[in-house]
């Protein structure tokens, strides 16, 4: 039997590994520590700890006489609404949640412990970055978080939540992950900070300025989501993990909740404008097709003409990729493009069926979207589509024109089934366009009859079904039913599936 000292001992540490005396330091900066934000995450009960009691071995700079328990990050496994999930959280109480050798380590451990166990991992970030003490060591050790970040990419899911700071080339390692979530006013991630920014090009920003949510969410689209303080963070992450497998060999979860508001189904009809060159607010149709209340969308703020969303319909996890002609007029420009591609490969590596909602003019046009390569970023879309195994449903609710037609999954593309509404038109160009490039030098009366020629030969989807473009012309009010019954009948397959990692776009 251990002695009282021993078992003194022991409490002492576990204490200390807790950091419960260091709690008010967090709460000043509007934070909870990072066992409240691992508490918060898993069911009461189910998380087992592992290497507590790790301490780095630094004895540069005085470091040999503060070591503390844990060094600096919590790391374990346990269940997340009854699931199996790894985590690890940055405590920034402890050296500023600065990375060491040995803190890499764990952390790199309970990465290597979900893909033994394939499952799901949840980095909670905080820290100011590599632990400068420690020199190389301390890069050495983020090297190899990045390598396991690759490894496991599109093999489990991978997500990172920054509740703090991110700092330096611990950045890259969320980079590396298949969604970030911030916490607004507390989380901000950049590879400099202002001070070595002023130093080294003489320009003046705030940390705000460089990593904040605003620019993340809205600019660089490295945010995913956004939330307004901790708690809600977690509920985000607890959200999400609902709608994705624990490795790209199982299925995603199906709710036997399934709310469905009827009368959503009779407005479904009314959501287009009288006139195709009116706009209309794509949210709308997205809610009339899901299940109520399961819309989740990603990088809502970020490249608007294009949105990039989860729902579930008839309790089925599905991606929902539409065109959004409030901004834009739903042109792909290269933002979008990298959005819907990367979305796009997230719901391949997870096996979420994807449905395509079609309402596009085209590619973005001009001289900064050639220059900046928008061939190339159209491009992943084409091959996102075209390597994705999934189930993938295209609806044509309005235009679909030239490439861009293409890129949202036509039936070159890999669609199994795509269906049209009655007002949707497929052709290179519109009709005006069109007749510019056919009979640019024939008098305006012409042009006026040879537009009308063109709108009724090819304006319309039947000429597109008559040809086998198009699988069926259907209703409004018929689009749910027939995306219901299309999943039904198209499981997806996982037991020969083609592993592909989930590259940064």
């Amino acid at each position: 039997m251990a002695s009282a000292g021993k078992i003194e001992e022991l409490e002492r540490r576990r204490i200390e590994a807790r950091g419960e005396n260091r709690k008010e330091k967090q709460h000043s900066k509007g934070k909870l520590t990072a066992w409240e934000r691992i508490n918060l995450l898993f069911d009461s009960g189910t998380f087992i700890e592992t290497d507590r009691f790790l301490q780095h071995r630094c004895n540069y700079f005085g470091m040999a006489e503060r070591k503390k328990e844990g060094d600096g990050v919590i790391a374990g496994y346990g269940r997340v609404n009854g699931r199996t999930v790894c985590a690890y959280a940055q405590d920034f109480t402890v050296f500023g949640g600065s990375v060491s050798e040995m803190n890499a380590g764990k952390i790199s451990n309970i990465q290597k412990k979900s893909l033994q166990m394939m499952v799901p991992i949840v980095g909670l970030f905080d820290s100011g970055g590599a632990r400068v003490q420690e020199g190389i060591q301390s890069l050495s050790g983020h090297g190899e978080i990045f390598f396991n970040n690759v490894k496991a990419s599109g093999k489990v899911p991978q997500i990172s939540a920054i509740m703090g700071s991110c700092a330096g080339g611990a950045s890259y390692s969320p980079a590396l992950t298949d969604f970030i979530l911030m916490v607004e006013g507390t989380g901000n991630m950049c590879i400099t900070g202002p001070k070595v920014v002023r130093e080294a090009i003489g320009e003046v920003a705030s940390l705000e300025e460089l990593g904040g949510t605003k620019v993340h969410s809205s600019v660089s689209g490295m945010a995913d989501m956004v939330a307004k303080d901790d708690a809600e963070c977690i509920e985000y992450i607890k959200k999400l993990l609902c709608f994705l497998p624990g490795n790209f060999r199982d299925m995603p979860l199906r709710s036997n909740c399934v709310d469905y508001t009827a009368e959503k189904e009779k407005r479904i009809g009314s959501i287009l404008p009288e006139s195709n060159r009116r706009v209309f607010d794509v949210h709308g149709l997205i809610e009339c097709l899901a299940d109520d209340g399961s819309v989740f969308e990603m990088k809502e703020k970020y490249a608007r003409n294009i949105v990039t969303t989860f729902a579930r319909i008839a309790g089925r996890a599905v991606g929902i990729v539409a065109n959004q002609s409030l901004e834009k007029a739903g042109c792909i420009d290269i933002d979008a493009a990298d959005k819907a591609a990367r979305f796009i490969r997230i719901c391949d590596s997870f096996n979420i069926p994807l449905v395509n909602l079609v309402d596009v003019p085209g590619f973005y046009p001009g001289k900064d979207q050639e220059r900046r390569g928008i061939i190339r970023h159209g491009a992943k879309m084409l091959y996102a589509y075209g390597e994705a195994a999934v189930p993938k449903i295209t609806v044509i609710v309005r235009k679909g024109y030239g490439g861009a037609y293409l890129a949202m999954c036509s039936k070159e593309l890999g669609a199994d089934m795509v269906y049209a509404w009655p007002e949707a038109e497929m052709a290179v160009m519109g009709a005006k366009a069109a007749i510019e490039v056919l009979y640019k030098k024939v008098p305006q009366e012409e042009k006026t009859e040879r537009i009308r020629e063109y709108e009724g030969q090819f304006l319309n989807p039947y000429e597109a079904a008559h040809m086998g473009y198009v699988d069926e012309v259907i209703t409004p009010e018929e689009t749910r039913g027939r995306i219901i019954r299309v999943l039904e009948s198209m499981e997806v397959r996982t037991a020969d599936k083609m592993f592909h990692g989930n590259i940064p776009l």
